[in-house]
């Protein structure tokens, strides 16, 4: 194949944006690209491909089976890129870089927009950044912040955030479908879930003990962004932890209604492998992570390493965010 019929660096990422963000608008802002730039560029990709990549809908987009291929290997490729950057930067500095592994949805809501305080402490300490990282890669990082229980063979995990998840809505959508005075209620509406994390609504439904709970409808999106997108698009329900839409709920996009949620067992945490001593740099940035993590949750206490608490949390309505 010609390099003429290979699709550019920039191309690949506004494919791997507009399947994370789900529209133009968002994939733009997210790339600091103008939206005619990222309609532009996936323009140019699908009449590559000769198929389109994307289903076009009023609700934004969603891939097609061919877009689900290019997505795939956008993350590989964009990830190797992304680590020879790192491997590089190492090469250029005196002083070896932090190599660290960002989830997208954690990195976009969470540790990017505090880790200019953290540049700003310690401007001397290089930290370098993967998002789209292939397990090998991951081995091979200083530190990975990993979604799951906390128990991974040769990582020491400490916990961030992500215990505290709670049930959210668009207040106009809620209103319209005649509002939520029970948690019964809940049935009444179209469940949204990430298609990696299926378990959320069972925990939900075990800890807060709802009997043959079946939502109206169930729909499965392949980031968390698009989750919480469509909550807010009031396309549903969703479950998602507090600190990721402290945002959100603060500005009435999105209510908890009845204050309902659970303690997940299921969090975000901070991994350093356990065969590696922690240099002093690395030493620093994990201590200002679980400071900020303190901050985001400072009424949740550390879990700790594979804990399963699954326990459901009510406020009264005066309470409810």
């Amino acid at each position: 194949m010609s390099r003429s019929h290979l699709p550019t660096t920039v191309a690949l990422r506004v494919v791997a944006a507009l399947a994370q963000y789900g529209t133009v608008s968002s994939a733009a802002e997210a790339l600091h690209l103008t939206q005619s730039a990222v309609s532009k560029q996936l323009k140019s990709i699908e009449e590559l491909a000769g198929t389109p990549l994307f289903h076009r809908t009023s609700r934004g987009l969603s891939p097609t089976e061919a877009g689900l291929i290019y997505i795939e290997q956008a993350r590989i490729a964009l990830g190797a890129l992304e680590t020879a950057a790192v491997r590089v930067a190492a090469l250029r500095s005196s002083q070896p870089a932090i190599r660290l592994h960002v989830l997208p949805i954690l990195g976009d809501r969470w540790f990017m927009p505090r880790f200019s305080r953290f540049a700003e402490l310690h401007p001397n300490i290089d930290v370098q950044f993967t998002t789209f990282a292939p397990s090998d890669t991951l081995e091979k990082a200083d530190a990975v912040f990993r979604f799951g229980e906390g128990d991974w063979l040769g990582w020491n995990a400490d916990y961030v955030l992500g215990r505290d998840v709670v049930l959210v809505g668009a207040p106009q959508m809620i209103a319209r479908a005649g509002g939520i005075s029970s948690p019964e209620d809940i049935r009444h509406f179209p469940a949204l879930e990430h298609s990696q994390t299926p378990l959320r609504w069972n925990d939900f439904v075990q800890a807060c003990d709802l009997v043959d709970f079946v939502p109206s409808r169930l729909i499965r999106f392949g980031y968390y962004s698009l989750v919480i997108r469509a909550a807010i698009g009031g396309q549903g329900l969703a479950l998602v932890p507090r600190s990721l839409i402290s945002d959100e709920l603060a500005s009435g996009q999105l209510v908890n209604p009845l204050g309902l949620g659970f303690a997940s067992r299921n969090c975000y945490w901070f991994t350093t492998p356990k065969d590696r001593p922690l240099s002093q740099e690395l030493a620093i940035l994990r201590a200002w992570v679980l400071q900020e993590s303190s901050r985001s949750e400072p009424t949740q206490a550390p879990l700790e390493a594979g804990s399963r608490a699954v326990e459901p949390h009510f406020v009264p309505d005066s309470q409810a965010s």
